[in-house]
């Protein structure tokens, strides 16, 4: 399983820890991922995603998971969110459909 958030894209970078004396050795900067549920209306279900908290933050600030990927757009969302969106997508669209 890579060190992935599977909604945004962020992974590991690696740069140089610096010491007082300028020593350089390399170092890897990780993403604070965090397995989580999140509830899609569309969908009426909940989705199981491994995402960074910078990630659920946004999310929240767009008004949960399907908000969060019908705004974003699709270059720049990794390809298993890219099929989560297509099937809220999908869903939201039956579910005009049905109340018009």
């Amino acid at each position: 399983m890579s060190r992935t958030c599977e909604l945004t894209g962020k992974s590991v970078m690696s740069g140089n820890n610096r010491s007082h004396a300028e020593n350089k050795t390399k170092r890897v900067f990780r993403p604070n991922l965090i397995k989580t549920s999140l509830f899609s209306d569309a969908l009426g279900e909940t989705v199981r995603l491994r995402v960074s908290a910078n990630g659920l933050r946004t999310v929240e600030k767009r008004g949960g998971i399907d908000a969060f990927l019908i705004a974003a757009r699709d270059n720049r969302l990794p390809e298993g969110a890219l099929r989560l969106k297509r099937r809220v997508e999908k869903a939201a669209a039956r579910k005009a459909a049905k109340e018009a």
